[in-house]
């Protein structure tokens, strides 16, 4: 069998979308991240993913089609698109019914669409 072990997206400036993850997303900083990257946990751990300095060059490059990440959350999705938008963070579209939960759905710095769903119960 395989299984997805890790993700990372490669990013224009680190700071900028490390700002985005941990200030306006509430992701926090592993102790694995390095100069070239930074590693991040969410909910105490249950996800781990990194944004790193590119490998190769990106420079006038689209970044994010095709890519999607999700993120399951414990709150209501209300609750926290209300908390998104207070931060400044656009969202794309409305709430979503899914067969898997309630979505609501933004953009990183980058373009990279993140879901953050609200599992059915």
């Amino acid at each position: 069998m395989r299984r997805l072990e890790f993700a990372s997206l490669q990013v224009r400036d680190l700071e900028v979308s490390k700002d985005f993850y941990t200030t306006k997303l509430g992701f926090e900083v592993s102790e694995m991240s390095n100069p070239y990257a930074y590693v991040f946990e969410f909910n105490k751990g249950d996800a781990s993913f990194a944004i790193r300095t590119p490998m190769t060059n990106i420079d006038d490059k689209k970044l994010g089609i095709g890519v999607q990440l999700w993120f399951a959350i414990d709150n209501a999705i209300e609750d926290f698109q209300t908390d998104l938008i207070a931060k400044g963070i656009a969202i794309i579209g409305t709430i979503n019914n899914t067969p898997f939960g309630k979505t609501v759905i933004v953009k990183d710095p980058d373009g990279y669409t993140l879901t953050f769903l609200q599992p059915n119960e």
